[in-house]
């Protein structure tokens, strides 16, 4: 009763139940469960009711010690209310339809029908008068109105004295129409001569082709010909920017440290006081704050950091680790000895700037170029898939990392599992003529660098993964798989991605997020990180692998979406993504994140 449910069922039997709880009573029918009864509550309700009322005295008199011993004789009874519960229920047959003769309508004689019908148009026909009468009563009133003011205000002014108030009101809103009319077909007049220039002229981009056989896919092969990929006019330097770079090589984040701006005012602010208030206040406000040979507390730690604690959170660390991370700060730096010319601040600063950078530098260190190396050697392809949620730029980092390999020598095959997303292929195709332009078969001995395997749109993204692996063995020395974005809460696409991953065993899962993020970046990354051990079939269930951070050229200093990715996961951050060109692809510099994050 709990749940609700008075049936139980065991095995090919099915129990229902009913309670008296006046005199303590259980009624319980049983019936083989294949069987649809639909009469079984009636019976049970019936039988509980006939069963109470003939021994109700009974029950009364004797109490429920007397039923034990007491005989019913209940039988016939019970066999007819089976009966007229069976009875109740059985299908009644279906209504036979009535014959013409049984109808209403054969009663009818035609003469009867010919009359019914002669009288309704009748009635039109009186409509209709009425209605030209009334056609003649607004041409009256606009006939007058063409004639001179000195005529229409007699007869108008006959004209009220005759009618009734309905009338006039009639006439005057018949008045009021007409004028409007009138007013609304002269203002839209102009318009179809507005109108006369029709079609839509196509915008020409400064950057763009004005080619349109350029943009007429409609012919195009896939699926690693050579004829997919055509070679495009473009200019290198708006893919490239930086044409004095070295190729192939992935350069580490640059920040423009202040620490030496800074240094340089610590050294001259200490003589202007000394001026104005001379050597013993100088020395004295430049002592003040100093700790010598005291041990740490919590008390003298506690106002520092809930201003570091602010400071992250302000620099788009999840507030959580923010405060995990002054929290272990705080656990190692109690009760040890300060030196004699530090001071609290400067101690605890520069112990969170040491577990910041430790944090930013995990235990295992991804080296895609290595193990891609080590599959050639096995003669298989190097498989990385790509995932996170809608619009972070995973298809733009992946040809960034496809041209960041082909510079380094190895052909990269792309397979688009992203078949869900409209123009998420054409956009990868267009990313592969793009590259195969850069780096054409001829300056690689006639090899194609770069090619894509695709299969449309409305496929099981999977398959498709296992057929380009499959296609990537015959010579392709990675494969990139680009897959949907998707929303951690979505359920069904989680599914769908730890699926992925679990068939085709990729060498690296790739975790995209975008570093604009703050509290979000954690729940992205532990959703998608428990959704694919939930989801997954293997015991030991594939993870996320390494992270590629997006956008970091949006944010200035606020990186604190760096910390937070690898805080929570422990995974490193592989590639950052810094602009829009193929070459703005970065290596996680520790040092430099952390000194824009420390910077105040």
């Amino acid at each position: 009763e709990r749940g609700g449910n008075n049936s139980f069922t065991h095995e090919a039997l099915t129990l229902k139940y009913k309670l008296d709880n006046q005199f303590e009573l259980v009624f319980v029918v049983g019936f083989q469960k294949i069987l649809t009864l639909t009469y079984v509550d009636k019976l049970i309700d019936d039988v509980h009711k006939e069963f109470r009322d003939k021994y109700r005295n009974e029950f009364q008199q004797k109490g429920t010690l007397g039923l034990l011993n007491g005989t019913f004789d209940f039988k016939d009874d019970f066999m007819r209310l089976l009966r007229d519960a069976e009875e109740s229920s059985k299908v009644r047959a279906p209504t036979v339809m009535k014959t013409f003769e049984q109808s209403l309508k054969s009663q009818k004689t035609v003469k009867c029908m010919i009359e019914t019908r002669g009288e309704k148009p009748k009635e039109k026909v009186k409509n209709k008068k009425n209605k030209g009468s009334k056609k003649e009563g607004t041409e009256a009133v606009a006939a007058p109105g063409k004639a001179s003011a000195a005529d229409k205000q007699p007869s108008a002014a006959g004209d009220r004295e005759e009618l009734t108030k309905d009338e006039i009101l009639q006439k005057n809103r018949e008045e009021f129409f007409k004028r409007h009319m009138k007013a609304g077909e002269k203002s839209r007049s102009p318009k179809p001569e507005a109108q006369k220039e029709k079609g839509k002229k196509p915008r020409v981009w400064d950057l763009g082709n004005s080619n349109a056989k350029v943009l007429d896919y409609s012919n195009s092969a896939t699926n690693g010909s050579a004829e997919a990929c055509p070679v495009e006019e473009f200019d290198p330097d708006a893919a490239l920017g930086d044409r004095n770079r070295e190729p192939g090589r992935l350069y580490d984040l640059e920040y423009e440290s202040d620490e030496e701006a800074e240094e340089e005012k610590v050294v001259q602010n200490p003589s202007k006081p000394s001026s104005k208030k001379g050597g013993l206040g100088g020395m004295f406000g430049m002592l003040k704050g100093l700790v010598g040979s005291k041990s740490l507390t919590r008390e003298d730690m506690d106002p520092v950091l809930e201003k570091m604690k602010d400071h992250l959170i302000a620099k788009n660390v999840a507030a959580e680790i923010a405060v995990q991370l002054c929290e272990s700060v705080a656990k190692k730096l109690e009760g040890k000895v300060m030196g004699t010319f530090t001071t609290v601040t400067s101690t605890v600063k520069q112990a969170l700037q040491e577990a910041l950078v430790q944090i930013l530098q995990p235990q295992r260190r991804v080296d895609v170029l290595r193990d891609v190396m080590d599959a050639q050697r096995h003669r298989r392809p190097y498989v990385v898939t790509f995932c996170g949620v809608n619009g972070v730029g995973k298809s733009t980092n992946l040809a960034k990392i496809s041209f960041w390999l082909i510079e380094n020598g190895f052909s990269v095959l792309i397979a688009a599992c992203d078949t869900f997303r409209a123009g998420a292929v054409e956009q990868l195709r267009t990313h592969t003529r793009r590259l195969n332009a850069l780096h054409p078969p001829e300056s690689h001995g006639g090899r194609t660098m770069v090619q894509l395997y695709e299969k449309g749109y409305g496929k099981d993204a999977a398959g498709i993964a296992m057929e380009a692996i499959s296609y990537g063995n015959q010579g392709f020395d990675v494969v990139l798989v680009d897959t949907a974005g998707r929303m951690q809460d979505n359920a069904p696409l989680m599914t769908a991605l730890a699926k992925l991953i679990a068939v085709n065993a990729p060498d690296l899962v790739l975790f995209v997020g975008e570093a604009l993020v703050g509290n979000e970046a954690v729940d992205q990354l532990v959703k998608f990180n428990k959704a694919l051990a939930d989801h997954s079939m293997a015991q030991t269930p594939r993870l996320i692998d390494g992270i590629v951070l997006t956008k970091f050229d949006t944010i200035d200093d606020k990186v604190g979406a760096a910390i937070s990715m690898t805080y929570i996961t422990s995974k490193p951050i592989v590639f950052v993504g810094t602009g829009q060109t193929y070459c703005d692809l970065r290596s996680l510099n520790a040092k430099a994140v952390v000194a824009a994050l420390m910077k105040a």
